[in-house]
C-alpha cells in the first residue's frame, strides 16, 4: 500500500470510529468522537500534501495544513469553517476541564463528513458502501 494509501485508511479508521462511538448507547464517549473526527480530517489533509508533494511538520493544527493546501487548491478555503470547529479537538478535548456533550459530538462528525467528503473526492477515493456508512 502507498503512504498515501496509507493515510487514507487511517482516515477512515477515524470516521468510522466516530461514528460508531456516537451510536453507542452505552456510556457516553463524546470526547473520543470529537477527538477521532479531528483525527480523519488531520489524516485527509495529510494525505491531501502527500499527493501533492507538500511537505509538513508533525503538528495537528488542520489551519496550518490548510495553509500549505491553498498555494494548490484555492476551492479548499471553503472548508475553513468546518476545519475551525474541529482544531481545538486535538489536543484540548483529551485534558481535564474541557468536555464535549452529545451536540457538540454530533456536529464534530458533521464537520469531518463534510470536509472527508471534500477530500475523497479531490483525492479521487471512491466512497464505498463499507466506507460510507456513517453518511
Amino acid at each position: 500500500m502507498s503512504v498515501l494509501g496509507e493515510w487514507i485508511k487511517k482516515a477512515e479508521e477515524d470516521y468510522r470510529a466516530a461514528v460508531r462511538l456516537l451510536k453507542h448507547r452505552g456510556k457516553p464517549t463524546y470526547n473520543l468522537v470529537c477527538f477521532c473526527c479531528q483525527q480523519c480530517v488531520e489524516k485527509y489533509l495529510k494525505a491531501f500534501c502527500v499527493s501533492n508533494g507538500i511537505d509538513f511538520e508533525k503538528r495537528h493544527e488542520l489551519i496550518y495544513l490548510l495553509g500549505l493546501l491553498l498555494d494548490v487548491d484555492r476551492s479548499l478555503e471553503l472548508l475553513r469553517d468546518e476545519l475551525q470547529v474541529l482544531n481545538r479537538y486535538a489536543v484540548d478535548i483529551r485534558y481535564p476541564g474541557d468536555f464535549a456533550g452529545r451536540d457538540e459530538a454530533a456536529r464534530a462528525l458533521r464537520s469531518a463528513k463534510a470536509v472527508r467528503k471534500v477530500m475523497r473526492m479531490k483525492l479521487g477515493a471512491r466512497v464505498t458502501k463499507r466506507t460510507s456508512k456513517g453518511k
